[in-house]
């Protein structure tokens, strides 16, 4: 993964636009895309735009390549086979198919892209620069091709002439960083030592916190710079963003007197850092299509890049995939200091996919080999916690706690869990000790003074207190549908049912799928005579699938409207219709 967040929105390409409802016969041909021959053009085709909608590109490939072996001469086809095949990772054939793209659009900056890469891994630098002039057009595309160019002509021989073209480039301020850290990698893998740091510092001061830039001048100067300058870097890093696997190993070799290799080798590997930095970016920022896309050629040129790995997997996750990012993680390499965390989210994704007990038993597993790794600890008790197994998931933070010597504000949220499952599991006395802690912690931390403020109002204890606290998470939250719907509930338990409605309105605007928001309102509604409408976020709360507990609750509101009330306001809600016995 990067840390840079240095983009606005980038741009989409619309790789499948969604097809709608497949109409039954089709859709039962569209699981197993080996059958994709035996489908005629037009099914080929609407099977394609439906995987790609689901985020299939696999299956949309393989029904593209039998639309496209029907109709070898449809432009459109052909585009849409190239970008499925290109987002499966599969860029050969896609090189393949930009040859042909680009007969009839000489101008498509992806199928340039594709071809200008491929030059760069056959080692065809002139080539290479022909296609990456032709795939400019925009902020991302500009700094891309200057980049990629500057690491064929550096392969070239031409190291000054790699340097004035990135220094020619002008554009947003985010160019900046990237500028300054290719040009000191080129410099650096040329041997240039002097140039090197010059560029590699501006790098590092432009962003202290960005994984790359760091780490690039750390190894620098480890070789090059002042004594002690490198471990420096890596020290006021790891203040911000502790125990990353790459900075830790990276340290340990330095305290061994070791000097560290450079960042890029080859020029393969420099011209996938800036795939992967531009890819991760832009994934970071919503643009995945064109995230999956350099990401895919980084790992074209570089398949063991652990960095574009998990950044791609990561990928898979945010468009909810996590099949796809289980294979992988599969695929970084088991000596990469990366593994262990790609071993954390295979369990996690393999939860995802309901499969509990095997993400059970990987993640405990990992903590068995490491009984210190807090990451594992704490990612099997969030899956407990999300299973609500809250007797279980309270254990195993403890577990993690127990590792942390004296415990600081990055470890609020293990508190924060625990505190949670001991609230669920009825041990209040620990819960309200670990809520708390976690707010010593962090104090004004919305979620915890949410949590806490409204448990206590809830018991009928500190009201006042409480009810700051809630305040103050909605004033640190006000769009947090769920932290609104605590302040109505609350104002809702101490009576001021008017306040409650009005909050508890504004909960449902935040959260209109909410079952339990719903139900809230629908009672507020009754309290304050309201009752028609009462039956109406009843009747809603039902069927967005509550849990079964308050299922029955609901159903038995539907029937009698709310405890202590006048049976004549329950039988205005029958004759409403709002309801069903």
């Amino acid at each position: 993964m990067t840390w840079m967040t240095l983009f606005r929105r980038a741009a989409i390409i619309v790789i499948a636009a969604g097809a709608g409802a497949l109409p039954a016969e089709l859709a039962a041909q569209t699981p197993n895309p080996f059958d994709a021959p035996r489908v005629s053009k037009s099914g080929s085709y609407l099977a394609a735009r439906h995987a790609g909608a689901q985020r299939d590109a696999s299956t949309a490939a393989a029904y593209y390549r039998a639309a496209l072996k029907a109709d070898p001469k449809n432009s459109e086809l052909l585009e849409r086979t190239f970008l499925a095949v290109l987002t499966d990772g599969e860029v050969e054939e896609a090189a393949r198919l930009a040859e042909r793209l680009i007969q009839s659009d000489r101008g498509h900056r992806i199928a340039r892209l594709v071809l200008g890469v491929r030059g760069i891994k056959t080692k065809q630098y002139p080539a290479a620069r022909q296609h990456l002039a032709q795939s400019v057009r925009g902020p991302i595309a500009d700094l891309t091709a200057t980049l990629l160019t500057a690491w064929t002509l550096h392969g070239a021989g031409e190291t000054k002439g790699a340097i004035e073209a990135i220094d020619r480039l002008t554009g947003p301020e985010w160019y900046a960083i990237f500028k300054e850290l290719h040009a000191g990698l080129i410099q650096d893998l040329a041997n240039n030592k002097k140039e090197a740091g010059i560029r590699l510092e501006r790098a590092h001061k432009l962003d202290p916190n960005a994984l790359r830039a760091v780490e690039a001048y750390a190894r620098w100067a480890s070789r090059h710079g002042p004594k002690g300058e490198a471990l420096k870097v890596y020290q006021a890093f790891d203040k911000v963003l502790p125990r990353h696997p790459l900075v830790t190993e990276a340290m340990a070799e330095l305290g061994e007197g070791k000097k560290l290799r450079p960042l890029v080798a080859s020029i393969p590997t420099g011209a996938a850092e800036v795939l992967y930095g531009l890819g991760a970016s832009i994934g970071r920022q919503g643009g995945e299509d064109l995230a999956l896309v350099y990401l895919q050629l980084s790992l074209y040129l570089v398949p063991e890049h652990a960095l574009a790995l998990l950044s791609l997997a990561d990928l898979h996750e945010s468009m909810k995939k996590p099949a796809l990012a289980i294979k992988v993680y599969e695929r970084v390499p088991k000596n990469s200091p990366l593994r262990r965390n790609a071993e954390i989210q295979l369990g996690i994704n393999y939860d995802s996919l309901d499969r509990t007990d095997e993400a059970r038993a990987h993640l405990e597993k990992l903590i068995a080999d490491n009984r210190d790794d807090l990451e594992a600890i704490m990612a099997l008790g969030n899956i407990l916690r999300g299973r609500k197994k809250f007797t279980e998931c309270a254990d195993i933070y403890s577990k993690g706690i127990a590792t942390i010597g004296a415990p600081s504000r990055p470890n609020w949220t293990i508190f924060y869990f625990r505190g949670i499952c001991y609230e669920r599991s009825k041990q209040w006395s620990k819960a309200e000790a670990d809520l708390k802690k976690a707010l010593e912690l962090y104090p004004d931390q919305p979620h915890v003074l949410n949590y806490l403020g409204y448990s206590w109002v809830d018991q009928g204890v500190h009201l006042d207190e409480g009810m700051r606290m809630i305040r103050r998470a909605v004033e640190q939250r006000p769009d947090d549908g769920y932290i609104v719907d605590s302040l109505g509930w609350a104002y809702y338990r101490l009576g001021d049912y008017n306040e409650a409605v009005r909050h508890l309105e504004r909960a449902v605007e935040l959260k209109p799928e909410d079952p339990t928001i719903n139900d809230h309102l629908g009672d507020a509604y009754w309290k304050v005579g309201r009752t028609l409408e009462a039956g109406f976020q009843w009747s809603h709360a039902r069927e967005l699938k509550p849990e079964p507990d308050e299922l029955a609750k609901i159903e038995e509101k539907l029937r009698s409207g709310l405890p202590d009330d006048t049976a004549s306001a329950a039988e205005r809600l029958k004759r409403a219709g709002s309801g069903g016995g």
